[in-house]
């Protein structure tokens, strides 16, 4: 037995040999705080302005009546879309249509009396050379002709608004849209004095949405303006489809001097009546894309007494301190000025339990990039 005791022991010093470097590398992460890390992205950014906005039809125009008359077709629902042009209601038109027959019968009456006296004041124009009844005479067959002649054009304007009338009494739609709701149904007395509204129409496509941001964004504002017109975003509530996108079309003249805020109204294409009037959503607006950003995870920047900071993981595992300022929120990102070079690994999940100088260990691989869309 004592033969194999130098076997032994040498098996046994190389066994702990190969074990020493795994028991140091434990006894190294063993003090280690574990930190999940995201790079530092130096890259193009849009300079984005959020707000809270109201979606307002572009124009609602009221359907009213402009003659007196009983309802006799509906041609339109409620809620129905609608076309300029497109008929919406017909009255009753056949005492109108009689008052035609009788003022055109007049008309002609009277265009026959001034024929005659034309003929007559041509006829005595040639004799008002042979005396003074012939003068008269004349004189008295122009005024007639003239008389006649103004009767004639007041049956013609007479008419003319006769059939104006008739027109009126079939009423259509005067704006593309959506129609409300129809308080009145064939059968109902329709005046024009009464000033009753029959429909509304909505104009929906395209729609407005109106929101207010603060005043210190207005050189912003105004400069992308003079580039042309700022694209804008606008999200409904709870809606998980990409943002509805259209354009900035109007500044308001002056700042409310009550909110510091600026009223500012964007057009968007509305087919789909994704956007109705009076929702509230969420605006987003990129006046200009800052080309040299500087973002981190948005998780990564905390709040002290001396202002915002943030971890970074060094090269031989540890935590250092650096303090940012923070400019502004891209989704999960935040775009900060300080002392980062891009790349620098940021303490993200974990930071809390670090401080200066601390030994941090990756828990995992550094999750992918997340890039911000420039757009």
């Amino acid at each position: 037995m004592t033969p194999r005791l130098p076997l032994l022991r040498r098996s046994l010093c190389a066994a702990l040999i190969a074990l020493a470097p795994a028991a140091a590398a434990q006894a190294q992460g063993a003090g280690s705080v574990p930190v999940t890390t995201d790079p530092v992205q130096i890259g193009p950014v849009p300079v984005e302005i959020l707000a809270n906005g109201i979606v307002a039809a572009e124009s609602v125009v009221t359907v009213r009546t402009r003659v007196d008359g009983q309802i006799t077709q509906v041609h339109v629902t409620e809620g129905q879309m609608v076309q300029r042009g497109q008929p919406l209601f017909t009255l009753d038109s056949r005492q109108g249509l009689a008052l035609l027959a009788e003022r055109e019968a007049q008309l002609s009456r009277n265009r026959a009396l001034m024929a005659r006296f034309q003929a007559d004041m041509q006829r005595y124009q040639s004799l008002r050379g042979e005396g003074f009844a012939a003068q008269q005479r004349f004189e008295q067959a122009q005024a007639e002709a003239l008389a006649a002649a103004a009767n004639v054009r007041a049956d013609e304007a007479v008419v003319q608004q006769i059939k104006l009338n008739l027109e009126f009494a079939n009423i259509v739609a005067e704006a593309d849209g959506r129609l409300g709701s129809l308080p009145l149904r064939v059968g109902n007395f329709v005046r024009q004095a009464e000033n009753t509204a029959l429909a509304t129409i909505t104009q929906v496509d395209p729609i407005l949405v109106n929101f207010a941001v603060p005043e210190r964004w207005l050189a912003e504002i105004k400069a992308a303006m003079a580039r042309g017109a700022p694209r804008v975003r606008a999200l409904p509530d709870q809606d998980s489809a990409p943002p509805a996108e259209g354009e900035l079309v109007f500044v308001d003249s002056a700042v409310d001097t009550q909110t510091g805020t600026i009223l500012l109204k964007a057009r968007f294409p509305n087919r789909d009546l994704r956007l109705w009037p009076g929702q509230y959503v969420e605006v987003s607006m990129a006046p200009r894309v800052d080309e040299r950003a500087t973002t981190v995870a948005a998780a990564a920047v905390q709040t002290g007494q001396q202002g915002r900071f943030l971890f970074v993981m060094t090269q031989d595992g540890t935590a250092r301190r650096r303090p940012v300022e923070l400019v502004r929120s891209v989704g999960l990102r935040a775009v900060v000025q300080g002392e980062l070079a891009e790349g620098e690994k940021v303490i993200v999940d974990g930071a809390q339990r670090v401080t200066e100088g601390t030994r941090v260990v990756e828990r995992n691989p550094p999750p992918a990039p997340q890039r911000v869309s420039a757009r």
